[in-house]
């Protein structure tokens, strides 16, 4: 393979170690004026930033400041390393710690030091021979157009026999993130009667999850991760079903030994903490998100949920002080009005707690007024719901209410969601009323979702436009109120003509529907149609 127009990147704290680096690049053809060197994250991730690098040769541990597991989460997640990039990542210790890593974001190769050039040589030959496979297919991804990867997929796989396992693998995980569910269930099923293959094996319990089959994915992610302990990803997914059935017990059972096989991860020690929380077992809980927050220091994938969950373990434990000083601690490591919404509710409660009613009644007062306003943050259904618990608890419960209801109309059909509502009800005095307000609000927004597809039928398609334009202003978190909109608007334009203003509100609707619902498959299927009708 020829080097010598290959950019490459090393990352190494010790100065010794990139010139050593270094000259074994050279030694195998590189231009020396095509290697760049940082020595520690933040330089990193801004030449990963300015350039985009055939290679990275990335040292695991850099010191102070972020690793290069953390450095390779990163660039990943903001799309600063290409499809083509060869990322080896470089320790001097073969733990499992290092190795098992992010399930998400492994790195293309690991290589122990001391390193020679034959061994490196030998490694990105085949990373890139690989790679070079999959350049079409990967484009395809980065362009959101998963329909034409999966297509991808089944040409390559008519002349690659090489890779048909990988191939068939990326074609799988394609047909789970876009929706296509009965797809994979037939790939997973025609692959698992010939033999066992554990990545099939998850895909297929995940289409049983998504198709509501949890009894079924429950026994068959126990008997994956009883013949693969190793195996993280697996472990989450079983945990989310054991959550998903109520059986908090078992979801922290199955988190903990993860987090024993890899104990740095930053959200599923956070995952740990909220199954603890919930089961008030509030000194597990705390620690668990005490070691998600220090691991999330340097790292793209800390999450505010973190120190909002140490925030109420601080609290349940009548340690008020802590809990706000976790509270200003959230406000200046993120920015975003979510986030603040969010924060504010969990120190109303930590005042309601500690039994200062009136600061608590303030904040809740402060919030019903943000939430209320045009265009104000949006939230996902669980923060709303504790939302609406703050202002039931401090007397507000006139907005409390008004809340659920809106969250009912919005997720009519989530049965989970629809009972964790009438709890707060049931909190605030409330059941026999707030049960009629589930039932009044989740007709009403079976009626609004069915009025223009009514008129559809009836090739009243302005009528049952304006209708649909309506329902998503009332129901603006209603996914299927959103896709629905988007196909109606493609079928009016493909008879009367593309108007680019509809264009664009459909393109919003779906990007809203897909960030709330990443994995409906109807997302892919109108927004290759929109691009389509667009040109």
């Amino acid at each position: 393979m020829e080097f010598s127009n290959k950019t490459f990147l090393v990352i190494d704290d010790f100065q010794g170690m990139r010139t050593v680096l270094r000259d074994i690049l050279r030694s195998m053809g590189v231009n020396p004026k095509l290697i760049a060197t940082a020595a520690n994250g933040n330089e990193a991730i801004t030449l990963l930033a300015q350039t985009r690098f055939d290679g990275v040769l990335c040292d695991f541990n850099l010191g102070h400041g972020k690793n290069g597991q953390q450095i390779l989460e990163e660039a990943k997640y903001r799309n600063l390393v290409g499809p083509s990039c060869a990322w080896v990542m470089i320790t001097a210790e073969k733990t499992a710690d290092v190795v098992m890593g992010a399930a998400e974001y492994q790195p293309d190769a690991y290589l122990l030091k001391p390193i020679t050039e034959s061994t490196l040589r030998l490694r990105l030959e085949k990373i890139w021979a690989k790679k070079s496979a999959f350049i079409d297919i990967d484009q395809a991804v980065m362009s959101h157009d998963l329909l034409q990867a999966i297509r991808l997929c089944d040409e390559r796989l008519a002349v690659d026999k090489a890779n048909a396992g990988e191939l068939l693998r990326l074609k799988c995980h394609l047909l789970l993130v876009s929706g296509e569910h009965e797809q994979a269930r037939a790939l997973c099923q025609a692959l698992l009667a010939k033999r066992d293959i554990p990545w099939a094996q998850l895909a297929l319990a995940r289409v049983h999850i998504a198709a509501g089959e949890l009894e079924e994915a429950r026994q068959m992610l126990e008997n994956l991760v009883a013949d693969n302990r190793s195996y993280l990803e697996a472990h989450d997914w079983l945990a989310n079903v054991h959550n998903a059935q109520g059986d908090l017990h078992k979801a922290e059972e199955v988190l903990e030994m993860a987090a024993r096989l890899s104990p740095h991860s930053v959200i599923r020690q956070k995952n740990l903490g909220e199954v603890s929380l919930q089961l008030g077992k509030v000194d597990k809980a705390e620690r668990a998100f005490r070691k998600s927050v220090a691991l999330g220091e340097h790292s793209i994938l800390k999450t505010p949920d973190a120190y909002l969950g140490l925030a109420r373990a601080c609290s349940a434990q009548d340690n008020p002080k802590e809990a706000l000083q976790v509270l200003g601690s959230l406000s200046k490591q993120f920015e975003g009005d979510d986030v603040k919404v969010k924060a504010m509710a969990t120190e109303g409660m930590v005042h309601h707690r500690a039994g200062d009613t009136e600061a608590a009644r303030r904040i809740a007062i402060q919030l019903g007024d943000t939430l209320g306003q045009h265009n104000g943050p949006q939230v996902e259904s669980a923060a709303i719901v504790e939302m609406a618990e703050l202002m039931m608890v401090t007397g507000e419960k006139e907005r409390a209410a008004a809340l659920l209801q809106s969250e009912v109309r919005n997720n009519p059909d989530d049965r989970i969601l629809l009972e964790r509502i009438q709890t707060v009800f049931d909190t605030g005095a409330m059941s026999e009323e707030g049960s009629a307000l589930v039932e009044a609000s989740r007709k009403e927004a079976v009626q609004l979702m069915n009025q223009g597809v009514l008129l559809a039928r009836d090739e009243q398609y302005e009528e049952a436009l304006a209708a649909m334009r309506d329902a998503c202003e009332r129901l603006p978190g209603n996914v299927r109120v959103l896709f629905n909109f988007a196909h109606l608007g493609m079928v009016v334009m493909r008879k009367t003509g593309v108007e680019p203003g509809l264009v664009e509100e459909i393109r919003q609707h779906l990007q809203t529907a897909h960030r709330i619902a990443p994995v409906e498959k109807r997302y892919a299927q109108l927004m290759s149609q929109l691009k389509a009708l667009a040109g």
